[in-house]
This record gives C-alpha cells, sequence and structure tokens, in this order.
C-alpha cells in the first residue's frame, strides 16, 4: 500500500471530492481525517469509512476553528504527514451583479482556507521534522476567465498563485506542495452550478451539464474517481521531486 502508516487530513471531505479521496487514501492505507464544517455529515462519513477515518468539524473561515480542528486530527492520528485543501465553494454571476458579500464568502473559504490550512499543517511538519505533503485543489477555472464566474476564477488562480509560492517556501522543509486543477466534474454540486448557467443564460435545466461533458476532449465529465489516482500520487515518495507544480486532471480541456 502506497500511504501505509500515513495520515492525513482532508477539507470538505463530508461529500463529493474530498470523501473520495478520503476513502482511496484509506485504501492505500493511510488514516484520515475527514474536516468538513458540517459536524454532522462529517462524522457520519467517518463513521461509515471505519477505524482509519475519523471525523473533525472545521469551518475554514475561522482562524480559531482551524487551530482545535488539526490539533484534534493531530492528537487522535499522532501526528500529519498529508493535507489536503479540498473546501470550495461556487458561484456564478454577471460582473456587473457581483455582490461584495458573495466576493468575500469565496475568498473566505477557497483562498483564505486554502491558505490558513496550509499554514496550520506546515508549522506542525516543520516542527516534526519529517517530510510532508501539501495538495491544494485548483481547478482549470484558476487558468483562465470565464464571463459568468470572475470570482471563482479569480480564487483559484490564487490557489494556484499560493501553491507556487507555498512549494517555494516550503521545499527546504522537505515539504512538497502541489496542485490539482480538475475540469468538469460531475456530482451533486452539479444541481447548483446547472440553475446558475440555466438563470444566466437562459438554458433549460440540465442543457449546460449536457454542453459541457460534450465539449470534454475525453467524451465526458470527469468524476471524483479520476482524480484519484493524481492526488495519490503526489502524496508519495515518488513525487518527492516535484514542487509548486499544478496538475490538470481533466480529460484534456486544458493543455498546459
Amino acid at each position: 500500500m502506497r500511504l501505509g502508516g500515513k495520515t492525513a487530513l482532508i477539507t470538505g471531505s463530508a461529500r463529493g471530492i474530498g470523501l473520495e479521496f478520503a476513502r482511496a487514501y484509506i485504501a492505500e492505507g493511510a488514516t484520515v481525517a475527514l474536516a468538513d464544517i458540517n459536524a454532522k455529515a462529517v462524522a457520519e462519513a467517518a463513521a461509515a469509512l471505519g477505524p482509519k477515518a475519523i471525523g473533525v468539524q472545521m469551518d475554514v473561515t475561522s482562524q480559531a476553528s482551524i487551530d482545535s480542528g488539526f490539533a484534534s486530527a493531530i492528537e487522535q492520528m499522532g501526528g500529519l504527514d498529508i493535507l489536503v485543501n479540498n473546501a470550495a465553494l461556487f458561484t456564478a454571476s454577471p460582473i456587473a451583479e457581483i455582490t461584495r458579500a458573495e466576493y468575500d464568502r469565496l475568498f473566505a473559504v477557497n483562498v483564505s482556507g486554502t491558505l490558513f490550512c496550509m499554514q496550520a499543517a506546515a508549522k506542525h511538519m516543520i516542527a516534526r521534522g519529517k517530510v510532508g505533503k501539501i495538495i491544494n485543489m485548483a481547478s482549470q477555472a484558476g487558468r483562465r476567465g470565464e464571463g459568468l464566474v470572475a470570482v471563482y476564477c479569480a480564487t483559484k488562480a490564487a490557489v494556484i498563485s499560493l501553491t507556487q509560492s507555498a512549494g517555494l517556501g516550503l521545499i527546504e522543509h522537505k515539504i512538497n506542495v502541489n496542485a490539482i486543477a480538475p475540469g468538469v466534474v460531475d456530482g451533486e454540486h452539479w444541481d447548483g452550478v446547472d440553475a446558475f448557467f440555466a438563470k444566466y443564460e437562459n438554458k433549460a435545466p440540465g442543457q449546460k451539464k449536457r454542453e459541457v461533458g460534450a465539449a470534454v476532449p475525453f467524451g465526458r465529465m470527469g468524476t471524483a474517481a479520476d482524480l484519484t489516482g493524481m492526488a495519490i500520487f503526489l502524496a508519495t515518495p515518488e513525487a518527492e521531486y516535484i514542487v509548486a507544480q499544478c496538475f490538470g486532471v481533466d480529460g484534456g480541456n486544458w493543455m498546459a
């Protein structure tokens, strides 16, 4: 097993991509702390995964919650080797309709949450003096602008930039920081995404989802399971020499 004896914390992992990563890490031998703002959902998700999983309530927009969540996870697992920054929000609005509230909310979760969870993990990893891995979830949206998705695109561009800076700043401590940029990933969140485009592009429900799936060169939308191979690889010693990179796992949607 490629992650045997390792410990990991994954934010936003009560469902979706984060939960799939937790399942994959456990299958590879890791002990995983699932962290999520929804205390009930994360406790149930961890219980369903078995004894190698623990649930931690964490609001990544609150420094006190980050501090207590990391402390609890580290105490229960005996340390932290891997952090996956997965917690994120999405919204869509024309430029003329963006509000400060939605801007502040997305940046608080997607950018500040990523930065200060990285910081919490890095402090522990540096103090331990052991190799660490940090994986940030970016997006193809962070590599280009989209007319209706300006704020989300900006947050994911910031995640890519933070990954580059943190990667350069932390590798001297043997902490590898890299990112994964998914394309369009199917899941329950797409009901909300599709609704935004139905509203602003005057599309029938489900139309946008069908269109973006058909446009992927691979021939379909991605799934959370499609991302697990890269998430596992970046957490292994095999990725030791990879520093400050962002990997597209998007079925060919974006060629870097």
